[in-house]
């Protein structure tokens, strides 16, 4: 007897789009993964970046956007990969739109749950990568580090909460993250 094997369903942004109001999901690769709220410590982490990147930006006459999360990125144009960053900061106007950003940001942030570790490691490290995010940050509240990727340099680096984090798409600018 023939084993049969169970075809995978591939999901798309229209599923996404179908899902009951509240429920935050992404799409990767067409496969949807449920997110759970995110706690208190951290969404004062992600209050505290995005006013310090917001700040940064507006006294210095910056062009780029900043978005928290809830906040839709597509990635790939091919309906398979819908992302909601903690915080996307996009430069290129061109890219934003009434639905969200179409192609990858400049700079990503991840701030980590004991339920994403999985993910913001390892399964959206490569998907920012391919996508061409120039930066991306993994902020890990539990190990009180951030581990920065400058894709375009091939760098990783890790940082403290409390060390001076220079951002690679601002030359001068850092982020001194408390321990929260």
């Amino acid at each position: 007897m023939m084993d049969v094997l169970k075809k995978e369903e591939i999901y798309t942004i229209d599923d996404i789009y179908a899902l009951p109001d509240g429920t935050r999901a992404e799409l990767i690769d067409g496969q949807i993964h449920y997110m759970a709220p995110p706690g208190t410590r951290h969404q004062r982490i992600l209050n505290f970046l995005n006013t310090e990147i917001n700040l940064y930006i507006r006294e210095n006459g910056g062009k780029c956007e900043v978005f928290p999360a809830p906040f839709a990125v597509f990635l790939t144009k091919n309906g398979k990969n819908y992302v909601e960053p903690d915080i996307s900061v996009i430069c290129d106007k061109e890219k934003i739109t009434d639905k969200g950003c179409n192609g990858a940001p400049d700079w990503v942030m991840e701030i980590v749950s004991p339920g994403s570790k999985q993910m913001d490691y390892y399964t959206k490290l490569f998907k920012y990568c391919a996508a061409n995010v120039r930066e991306y940050w993994i902020v890990d509240p539990e190990r009180k580090m951030v581990t920065v990727y400058q894709f375009e340099k091939e760098m990783m680096e890790q940082y403290s909460f409390g060390d001076s984090i220079p951002v690679g798409i601002y030359e001068g600018f850092s982020i001194c993250l408390p321990i929260f």
